[in-house]
């Protein structure tokens, strides 16, 4: 029994050891740190790496390639494209930023390099479809790509934080399943693919821009989203897929208004908590919803995501 007792007060106590190991190590540094600084630029140059040849070797080997050429898609997908492209280049310039402030570097720096690192990765991928013949470098990709990291630089230059974010949440449809190919055929690629179940948000973290006399919520948010529905193709829906009709479906914008979180800034997290909660920054929390759209007019979702 004494031995029972003794084993659970050390596993209480290296718990607890690792705990405080562990919130040290998500702590940002307040001084440069090379090792996490030199930890990082391997880290990500290693992913960089796998993620290049990966994509070229995995994905565009596929496809025929071509001289590079320029392609204009920016009647497709009713432009639901485009806002991904945006909100893509934001979390990586985002992120990147925040990995470079934990390893010390100072905040305009890792702002910058945080901002050229999302656009090298998004015009690296811009680069290899310039070079497949099913697609091309398109320039209206390249400007969502750009608008996203002018967001991200663009605030840390005037407030010297993110007061605005782009976050993605999807939500199942029925139109896979007439074109899996296209919109995938499991959770994941139609997750990246299925445009008509993808809602993008620009989320308004309200105390920022309120005095700090006004006590309000740090972490309440409130989100401006679009979606699109109704899409088969890219720019118009097949009548037939390998013979088989497709049934008509209209192709519309959808326009939403909705309360939001940043969890990451409730007071008192633990640097492991508040590191974990940064997910929060990507992906909206689900929540009542009002949406306006070309077909219905307005809606209310109690629950929507």
């Amino acid at each position: 029994m004494q031995l029972k007792k003794y084993c659970l007060s050390l596993t209480t106590l290296l718990l607890f050891l690792s705990s405080i190991q562990a919130q040290e190590f998500f702590k940002p540094s307040d001084h440069y740190n090379p090792g996490r600084v030199n930890g990082t630029i391997f880290v990500e140059s290693a992913i960089g790496t796998i993620a290049t040849f990966g994509l070229n070797y995995l994905w565009y080997k596929k496809f025929p390639h071509s001289k590079f050429h320029l392609f204009n898609d920016n009647s497709e997908w009713l432009n639901m494209d485009k806002v991904g492209h945006a909100t893509t280049a934001y979390n990586i310039a985002a992120i990147q930023g925040d990995v470079l402030r934990w390893g010390g570097v100072r905040k305009g720096t890792a702002s910058l390099i945080g901002t050229a690192t999302a656009l090298g990765f998004m015009s690296m991928i811009e680069i290899l479809d310039g070079h497949s013949t099913k697609w091309g470098f398109s320039p209206g990709d390249m400007l969502a790509n750009l608008a996203g990291c002018l967001l991200y630089e663009g605030q840390q230059l005037l407030w010297g934080e993110q007061r605005m974010g782009l976050k993605y949440s999807y939500h199942g449809t029925i139109f896979p399943a007439y074109h899996p190919n296209e919109l995938g055929s499991n959770l994941p690629e139609r997750m990246l693919k299925d445009y008509n179940g993808q809602t993008y948000w620009l989320s308004f973290n309200i105390a920022s821009f309120l005095p700090a006399s006004a006590h309000f919520p740090q972490w309440l948010n409130v989100s401006a989203g679009y979606g699109a529905e109704g899409m088969i193709g890219a720019s118009q829906n097949p009548t037939e897929i390998d013979g088989k009709p497709i049934p008509h479906f209209d192709r519309y914008r959808q326009f939403y208004f909705s309360f939001d979180t940043d969890l990451y800034r409730i007071d008192g997290l633990s640097p492991l908590s508040a590191t974990l909660l940064k997910t929060n920054r990507t992906f909206k929390t689900p929540s009542p919803t009002l949406e306006w759209n070309e077909e219905d007019g307005v809606d209310f979702h109690v629950f929507y995501y």
